[in-house]
C-alpha cells in the first residue's frame, strides 16, 4: 500500500507540474478536445453496450394546471376550481351527463349565483340558490309538447348542436384522461452515459490542480534549476581548476628548463657570467614561483617575473638583446593572468631574436582601450615561425587555453607581424584593478 500511495503521489506531482508548464490558452484547447472525445466515445462500443435495465411506470394522474386555479382528473370527471375561497372564477365539471359550470354570484353588482349546463339536451341556465357545488344538476325535462311546431324545430336543431358539443369536449377530456393514466419506458444505463459528465469533472479539476499548485511548482522548478546550475558551475570550476594546474605545470618546466640550459652553456664559456645569471634566476624563481600556484595575479607582479628574466637574457646574449619594458605605474594594479607574459618574452626571444644573427630589440608595452587590457611582445626578430628552432607551439596553445578558461570570449590572443621585421603577440583581458 505504501508503494502504490507513493506511486499515487509521484504521478500526481508529475502531472501537476505539466498543468503548470502549459499555458491557458493550450489548457483550453486540450479540454474542448477532451469533451469532443468524450462524446464520440459514448457512442461507439464498448461505451454503447447496456449494463442495466429497468422499466418506469407513470401512475400519476394529476395534471399541471395554472396558478389561480386547481386542475384535478380522475376516473369520473374533470374538474376545475379555483383555488382562493372568494374567487370570481367559476367552478367547472366536466363528466359523462355533459358540463356544468357554477358561477357565484356578487353582492355587491347584485348579480346572482348560476349553474350553466351543457349536456345533450342543450344549454341552459338557471338560478343556483345553496345548491352543493358536488351535486349535479338534475337536467331540465323535455319541452312541453304544447309548443308550436316551428318552436319544436328549432329546439330540436338546438338541442343536437350543443349535445354534439357536449359529446365532443367529453370525448377528449376523456381522452387525455386515458392518456394521463399509468405507462410504462424502459430505462437503459450505458457506459458512455457518464462519459461526458465525467470528462467535464476532470477538466475542472484539472483548472483547480493548475490554479492552486501554480506558485508550487514554480517555486521547486526555480529552485531545482538553481541548484543544478549551482552544480553544474561548481563542476566547471573544478574542470578549470585542474586544467589550469596541469597546464601551469607545463609552463613551469618548460621555463626551467631553457634557464637551466643557458647557464650551463655560460658555465663553460664565461663562469662570471654564468654566476651572474645563476643569481639572477635564483631572485626570478623567488619572484615566479608563487605567481605559477596562483589563479590570477596583477600586472606588476608580472613584471617582477619578466625583469630578472629579462636581465639573464641579456647577460647570455649581451648586445644583441636590446629590451625595453614601456608600462605605466597605473597599470600595475590590473588584473593579468600569471606566467603568461613571461611565456610570452621567452618565445620572443628564442624563436624570433635568438635565430637572427644580430639579434634585436624586445619591447614590453601595454594599454587600455574599449575596457580591456592590451598587453603586447613585440620583437624584431625572424618572423613568426621563420626560424628553424620553431617548437611545437605548446606554449602558445595553452595561453589560449588558459584565457578560454578564465575569461571565455571576453578575452583572445591576437599574433600579427612587426614592423619592419618581427612578429607582435598581445594579449587581450578585460581591465580589472586587483
Amino acid at each position: 500500500m505504501s508503494r502504490f500511495a507513493a506511486a499515487i503521489a509521484s504521478a500526481f506531482r508529475r502531472y501537476a507540474t505539466w498543468l503548470v508548464a502549459i499555458s491557458w490558452k493550450r489548457f483550453i484547447l486540450l479540454s474542448v478536445l477532451l469533451m469532443i472525445i468524450a462524446g464520440v466515445a459514448s457512442e461507439i462500443p464498448p461505451f454503447t453496450w447496456v449494463i442495466s435495465e429497468r422499466t418506469v411506470k407513470n401512475s400519476k394522474r394529476v395534471v399541471p394546471s395554472r396558478s389561480d386555479v386547481d386542475v384535478k382528473v380522475d376516473e369520473h370527471a374533470v374538474r376545475i376550481t379555483p383555488k382562493r375561497k372568494n374567487s370570481p372564477a367559476p367552478e367547472i365539471t366536466i363528466d359523462e351527463h355533459g358540463v356544468l359550470i357554477r358561477r357565484r354570484g356578487d353582492a355587491a353588482s347584485g348579480k346572482p349565483s348560476q349553474d350553466i349546463i351543457i349536456d345533450e339536451h342543450g344549454v341552459q341556465m338557471r338560478p343556483r340558490p345553496g345548491a352543493s357545488p358536488e351535486t349535479p344538476p338534475t337536467p331540465p325535462a323535455a319541452p312541453p309538447s304544447s309548443e308550436s311546431e316551428s318552436t319544436s324545430i328549432a329546439e330540436d336543431i338546438k338541442r343536437e348542436v350543443t349535445s354534439e358539443l357536449a359529446r365532443e369536449i367529453r370525448r377528449e377530456v376523456l381522452d387525455a384522461v386515458s392518456d394521463a393514466g399509468e405507462t410504462e419506458r424502459v430505462v437503459r444505463t450505458r457506459p458512455g452515459d457518464f462519459l461526458p459528465q465525467l470528462a467535464f469533472l476532470f477538466i475542472m479539476i484539472s483548472a483547480a490542480i493548475k490554479i492552486a499548485y501554480a506558485r508550487t511548482v514554480k517555486a521547486e522548478a526555480k529552485a531545482a534549476q538553481a541548484s543544478h546550475v549551482a552544480e553544474e558551475e561548481s563542476l566547471k570550476r573544478q574542470v578549470v581548476e585542474a586544467r589550469m594546474a596541469a597546464m601551469q605545470a607545463q609552463v613551469e618546466p618548460h621555463f626551467l628548463f631553457n634557464t637551466l640550459a643557458s647557464i650551463d652553456h655560460l658555465i663553460e664559456t664565461d663562469p662570471a657570467r654564468a654566476s651572474k645569471m645563476q643569481k639572477n634566476l635564483i631572485a626570478l624563481l623567488r619572484a615566479s614561483m608563487p605567481a605559477i600556484r596562483e589563479k590570477s595575479t596583477s600586472l606588476g607582479r608580472e613584471l617582477d617575473v619578466v625583469r630578472p628574466y629579462l636581465e639573464i637574457l641579456n647577460v647570455r646574449m649581451q648586445d644583441r638583446l636590446q629590451p625595453l619594458v614601456s608600462i605605466s605605474e597605473g597599470l600595475y594594479s590590473a588584473d593579468f593572468p600569471p606566467m603568461m607574459l613571461q611565456s610570452l618574452v621567452e618565445n620572443a626571444v628564442k624563436h624570433g631574436l635568438e635565430p637572427k644573427a644580430e639579434g634585436g630589440a624586445l619591447t614590453v608595452s601595454a594599454e587600455v582601450a574599449h575596457g580591456k587590457l592590451h598587453v603586447t611582445v613585440a620583437d624584431t626578430g625572424v618572423g613568426f615561425a621563420q626560424a628553424a628552432t620553431a617548437g611545437t607551439g605548446t606554449g602558445l596553445t595553452n595561453i589560449r587555453e588558459r584565457l578560454k578558461l578564465i575569461y571565455g570570449d571576453a578575452a583572445e590572443l591576437r599574433i600579427t607581424g612587426n614592423s619592419p621585421t618581427g612578429t607582435r603577440v598581445t594579449i587581450v583581458v578585460p581591465y580589472k584593478v586587483t
